[in-house]
């Protein structure tokens, strides 16, 4: 009887011996996929950190240009003075002015506040094509041209794709890169602060908008022949909204698409006329 017992008690200490070892072996498997998981995601990470990183630069040493140029072109008119200018010149701005909204003249308080609204007029015109005039805004700032296309021309809702009714516009866009061989364009692409859906192809906001970016800039140079070395494609995510996400109309305001433009001063005074090479292609 005590040997029948002794041969049951060593059987089942070698069963829970077996199930343990399976146990551990399996939870040993769990943490090296879990192990593995986590050095991808950091991976990961870390490439999209340098990603990021490396696009910030290029953003931080294009608008240390803009500002450098803004220095030079103030500087190169001071020294022109932009008070002395042809009566040719000067009858076509007043021409000009008198096609614009009287409320948003009524804002220039100075000649470079006008000639700045005029180029403004003058490339919308050209680039506008048919477009809703609320879909494009265009301001210059110490002749540095910025354009903000509303998402709704350019993209369909989360997505990435340019719509074909975005082609008129990127072509003549294209024109304006081309007609100034020392110009050079960064193309931003801003959200509104929603979050992606659920298991997305697009991670997030950072994700859309440097996409978006890239999607313009590569059109640019595949189908309109701009030189890449000109362009710089810029994700801003959700980060500098024009106003507050608090309902849908703000939103749709901050879901847009800043291109920024350097002409050189010939190039300025040429939009002013309304003679940019532009119209001439």
């Amino acid at each position: 009887m005590k040997r029948v017992i002794t041969v049951t008690v060593l059987a089942a200490t070698m069963l829970t011996s077996c199930v343990s070892k399976k146990k551990y072996v399996a939870l040993e498997d769990e943490l090296n996929d879990t192990r593995s998981t986590l050095q991808k995601t950091r991976v990961e990470k870390e490439e999209i950190e340098d990603k990021y990183a490396a696009i910030e630069q290029r953003v931080a040493e294009y608008n240390a240009k803009i500002n450098s140029l803004r220095t030079e072109n103030e500087g190169m008119m001071e020294m022109n003075d932009l008070t002395v200018m042809s009566k040719n010149t000067k009858e076509k701005m007043r021409n000009t002015i008198a096609k614009m909204d009287p409320e948003k003249v009524k804002g220039a308080e100075t000649l470079e506040d006008s000639i700045n609204l005029v180029v403004s007029y003058n490339l919308k015109q050209n680039i506008s094509d048919g477009a809703d005039e609320d879909d494009i805004d265009i301001s210059v700032d110490e002749t540095v041209v910025m354009i903000n296309v509303s998402d709704k021309l350019l993209f369909g809702s989360g997505s990435y794709r340019v719509t074909n009714e975005a082609q008129p516009l990127l072509k003549k866009l294209a024109e304006v890169i081309n007609s100034e061989p020392a110009m050079e364009v960064m193309i931003e692409g801003h959200t509104d602060d929603r979050t992606m859906v659920k298991d997305s192809y697009l991670k997030d906001n950072w994700d859309l908008s440097v996409r978006r970016a890239t999607s313009i800039v590569r059109l640019l140079q595949e189908k309109y022949n701009v030189e890449p070395s000109k362009l710089i494609a810029a994700g801003r995510s959700s980060y500098q909204p024009l106003v507050e996400n608090t309902n849908k109309d703000n939103m749709a305001k901050n879901r847009r698409t800043r291109i920024v433009i350097i002409p050189n001063l010939d190039k300025f005074f040429a939009m002013l006329e309304g003679e940019a090479s532009v119209a001439k292609n």
